[in-house]
């Protein structure tokens, strides 16, 4: 059975020797985020660039306003539109929003639904195949951040990650450790413990 894997989840609970993995306390864990079929035991990476799905969360900044038609940098290969109409508030060049792909036309751009302007904070980049391991599964990761530095974070699919408020500089620093240490085992404990520390 193949199932997608994030870095640092749990391949077996053995000692396997497989590329991309690495054991810990006898066990085997993912060091990227990639299709794992455990009857070949086989780990086939899923690292690269964003790309688009319906539904994906993504934050981007506005470009320009161009024909009632607003375009949106998302940090990849493929280019925002949001449809005035379909936008309540007046956008600007620089604002950083919050959206919702509705989908990906022939051209490949992404058409974007339900955008929210984000004000004031700060954007991180992260590379998109790091984004599950900041979020944890069912959020863990993400929360605990935010909780532990009283931030405000919206995370896209697309790699770009808006803070605000709280103690930003902490919470920037976790992003980047969890970005940094993202294959290691037992990272949500020592992201916990060094915000902790900084309290």
């Amino acid at each position: 059975m193949q199932k997608i894997v994030v870095p640092g989840e749990k391949l077996e609970d053995k000692p396997l020797r497989i590329d991309e993995a690495f054991t810990e306390d006898g066990k085997t864990y993912s060091t990227i985020m990639g299709m794992y079929d455990d009857v070949r035991k086989v780990l086939t990476p899923l690292e690269g660039l964003w790309y688009p799905r319906p539904g994906d969360d993504t934050v981007g900044v506005v470009q320009e306003d161009k024909f009632n038609v607003y375009i949106i940098d998302l940090n990849s290969p493929y280019r925002g539109l949001i449809f005035a109409k379909d936008c309540n508030e007046d956008l600007m060049a620089g604002d950083i929003i919050e959206a919702e792909v509705k989908e990906l036309d022939k051209t490949k751009t992404v058409i974007l639904a339900r955008p929210r302007k984000l004000i004031g904070g700060k954007i991180l980049y992260v590379r998109p195949s790091k984004i599950p391991r900041l979020l944890g599964k069912s959020n863990t990761m993400l929360r605990q951040i935010t909780q532990l530095t009283q931030t405000s974070a919206t995370v896209g699919l697309n790699g770009l990650v808006w803070l605000k408020g709280g103690r930003i500089d902490a919470a920037t620093e976790a992003v980047a450790t969890v970005q940094n240490e993202a294959h290691t085992a037992g990272l949500t404990d020592r992201i916990r413990a060094m915000l902790e520390r900084h309290r």
